[in-house]
């Protein structure tokens, strides 16, 4: 079993999890995929585990790409579990129950390490997912995650250091794509939830283990080309799902998620901050200045 459908009111139990690990490399990572807002498993036609956690979507959306299946899951690489949560209804309280499914995503975690101890487990979360993934942080032991994506995150700066702060915050890698075609949702968050501060899409550059991946920076996109990962501009001015949409972006994050020891935060920050470097520096003119007589 490469892909496990779980909902966070209806957690699997240690059968269904040593099962789905059975057929799997010792260390083959656990990828959990958490969707954002608008979405949930309860109903139908929001339901995300036939949407963008499904390997094979359905086509009635333009925006259902099969995350496991683009992150190279569908077989033998490793464990995909799309975890659903109710994310449907207002902003706040969306919001508000993002915090409880993060309690629950914890409580999963600590299931996966009784069954699989030391398995390396890394997140994938989109928009509200992200407040998913940074609320179960500190409720779980360090390294029981290794390294968090979070794409368009729908989240705030305080709450984001508070997470980071906790001594699993501390042993965890987390990656925060940002884009400027996100950026009216950025507001919008911000006005629904005044009192909360700055959202992610400004970034936390101060933290060690965090790692700001500006997707509208040309220096960062030449750079990851020279990596290895081209990806294409964004197919829209405003898009919260162009972290997810546009091409070539998932070779990063399959690199990221599936074989981090390769793609270590300080050799990402070293190359990203050598370009931007050799691009700050004053280029020579195109003539010779001398003196006058």
């Amino acid at each position: 079993m490469a892909l496990l459908p779980v909902n966070d009111t209806d957690l699997p139990d240690d059968r269904l999890l040593t099962s789905a690990l059975a057929a799997l490399p010792h260390d083959a990572p656990i990828v959990v995929m958490i969707h954002g807002f608008r979405f949930d498993p309860q109903i139908p036609a929001h339901d995300p585990h036939g949407h963008i956690l499904a390997l094979r979507p359905g086509r009635t959306c333009w925006k259902a790409v099969s995350w496991p299946r683009h992150l190279g899951l569908g077989g033998t690489n490793g464990l995909a579990i799309a975890f659903g949560w109710p994310a449907r209804g207002s902003i706040w309280a969306a919001h508000a129950r993002a915090a409880r499914a993060g309690a629950r995503l914890a409580r999963l975690i600590d299931m996966l390490e009784t069954v699989a101890p030391g398995r390396p487990v890394q997140i994938i979360a989109h928009s509200l997912g992200a407040g998913v993934a940074l609320t179960a942080l500190p409720r779980l032991a360090p390294g029981r995650v290794g390294r968090i994506l979070l794409l368009a995150a729908a989240a705030f700066m305080a709450e984001a250091r508070r997470a980071m702060a906790s001594p699993a915050g501390r042993a965890t890698e987390v990656l925060n794509v940002t884009a400027p075609e996100n950026t009216l949702f950025d507001l919008l968050l911000r006005a629904a939830l005044p009192l909360r501060g700055p959202t992610l899409g400004r970034g936390l550059p101060d933290l060690p283990n965090w790692l700001d991946l500006p997707l509208a920076d040309p220096t960062a996109l030449a750079t990851l080309a020279r990596l290895g990962w081209r990806i294409r501009p964004p197919r829209a001015a405003i898009c919260h799902w162009s972290g997810y949409l546009r091409p070539g972006i998932f070779a990063l994050y399959r690199a990221l998620l599936t074989a981090p020891r390769p793609t270590p935060l300080p050799l990402l920050r070293a190359h990203l901050a050598q370009a931007h470097i050799a691009r700050a520096r004053p280029r020579p003119l195109p003539f010779r200045l001398s003196a006058p007589n």
